[in-house]
């Protein structure tokens, strides 16, 4: 049976406020403040014209600081993420930032820290597996394979085990996963971390689609893209949103399908973002990157103008989806823990907004307007 869908902004409002009343007060583990005013665009990166999104406040600096600086000391002291000569890239990903604005509800910095050796980990089989840092569609299934077990413990006989834990050692992102998900496991309950499991390997099969194209030079349709993005995106970040937060959403109401198609729709709506903001960036990679401008244009018959036009229409119409989508929920399903899931899913979504339009170290925009 379908839930109707009713006017979106009024309920859309009580998913950002979360719910309030007698008895709700411990939902919120740290005093809420009302945002300040965004900082100046024209200092700070300008937002795409047209994009549907909402301003959020900057970052608390306090917070960001000591984020960034243990985040670091993690890569380099705990897991040897990277040379010195990547130090520099490795700073202005501005990650603390990043994840302190996406996850306005963490009770403490070390859950904070959940989320952030999460990203950084991800990011690192991401750059060395298939992209900027030595990665390749060639053999990608078994490098992506192995790392995974990193997260998903391989059991097998007592003469192999040794050689597969050494392994979890062999290259930094396999020490970044191992540790980073060391810690989670400290916090998440069996089914937080269950479902963790379950979207990393969504996001591993969307970044083998993904590798067989480029190996086979293939531009897919539209809609083929959409559907590789659906698993390679961001999504294993907002749902975690509970476990950052300090409470758990139950597994049986996180399996719901409506909920699935809220949690869905905020992935494919965050990853359009990264696509839109990172469009000159990767046009002046070598090679042909696939995003969804680059596809529409060639798809289509668009120029390049034209196909970036369009993906931000995509990019809205998801929005607007994903908030009907999540207000109807509220609506339907009044209950505590998924009305704070859901305002912190929708936190998430514009804190990425958000760092993607402010972080001018990796991202500018075309000039199209």
């Amino acid at each position: 049976m379908s839930v109707p869908v009713p006017t979106p902004f009024a309920d859309l409002q009580r998913i950002l406020r979360g719910p309030s009343g007698l008895g709700t007060a411990s939902l919120y583990p740290t005093p809420r403040q009302e945002p300040r005013p965004p900082e100046d665009p024209a200092t700070d990166g300008r937002p795409i014209p047209g994009l549907y999104h909402h301003p959020v406040a900057e970052p608390d600096p306090v917070r960001v600081e000591e984020v960034s600086r243990r985040i670091k000391a993690w890569a380099l002291d705990e897991v040897s993420l990277y040379p010195d000569d990547w130090e520099e890239e490795f700073d202005g990903f501005s990650v603390g930032r990043y994840m302190v604005g996406c996850h306005p509800d963490a009770p403490t910095v070390d859950h904070v820290m959940i989320a952030t050796r999460l990203m950084v980990a991800e990011n690192a089989v991401d750059d060395c597996y298939c992209e900027d840092h030595g990665g390749s569609p060639v053999g990608l299934g078994e490098r992506l394979l192995l790392a995974h077990t990193a997260l998903d413990p391989l059991y097998t006989t007592q003469e192999y085990q040794p050689q597969w834990a050494q392994s979890l050692h062999a290259d930094a992102p396999r020490r970044a996963y191992r540790s980073a998900m060391e810690y989670f496991v400290q916090e998440a309950s069996p089914s937080q971390t269950d479902r963790y499991r379950h979207d990393m390997a969504r996001l591993h099969l969307g970044y083998l689609a993904e590798a067989a194209w480029a190996q086979l030079d293939h531009v897919p349709e539209v809609w083929e893209y959409l559907a590789m993005r659906q698993f390679n995106n961001f999504r294993p970040c907002p749902t975690i949103t509970d476990t950052v937060g300090g409470y758990e959403l139950p597994a049986d109401l996180h399996a719901q399908p409506a909920l699935q198609k809220v949690i869905a729709l905020a992935g494919n709506a965050t990853t359009i973002v990264n696509d839109l903001y990172s469009y000159t960036k990767e046009l002046d990679a070598p090679g042909t990157h696939l995003n969804l401008p680059v596809v529409i244009a060639e798809r289509e018959g668009l120029s390049a103008k034209d196909a970036y036009l369009k993906s931000v229409e995509v990019h809205n119409e998801l929005m607007h989806d994903f908030e009907a989508q999540a207000a109807a929920l509220v609506a339907a399903c009044p209950v505590p823990s998924v009305q704070r899931f859901l305002r912190g899913v929708a936190a998430w979504v514009d804190g990425n907004h958000h760092w993607h339009r402010t972080n001018t170290y990796r991202y500018s925009l075309p000039d199209f307007w």
